[in-house]
């Protein structure tokens, strides 16, 4: 345990992904992922958000395809089955590992959202 004084608390981590074109991708978190879109949002940079969960959305710039990110859920398999309805690009089947239940899921910049819940 860490022994510095005065350490200020840390709220959340909300990551920044690099995107190629900004209403696909908007659409792709909005329609099928079920987030919803910042007001202020515009074409160069937003933020989706659902629930606790949020990410920044970046046109051309402030990271790479690619990237990897984890966000937690209530339940896996009911996020499945309702993203698998409105066309998400699901990658395979729901894994049980020690830490979760998780679902792998691919954005149209090759992001990989890795969704988990309490594992079995």
């Amino acid at each position: 345990m860490s022994t510095v004084k005065n350490r200020t608390p840390f709220h959340r981590a909300e990551p920044i992904l690099s995107v190629a074109d900004m209403s696909a991708s908007v659409a792709y978190y909005v329609d099928v992922l079920g987030f919803v879109n910042a007001p202020w949002g515009d074409d160069a940079f937003t933020h989706v958000t659902r629930d606790d969960a949020g990410i920044y959305l970046c046109r051309g710039g402030q990271g790479h395809p690619g990237t990897w990110i984890w966000i937690g859920v209530a339940d896996v398999e009911v996020l499945r089955d309702e993203i698998r309805a409105t066309g998400a690009k699901i990658r395979g089947e729901i894994v049980n590992h020690p830490w979760a239940r998780e679902l792998e899921v691919a954005d149209p910049d090759g992001h990989v959202i890795r969704f988990g819940s309490e594992p079995v």
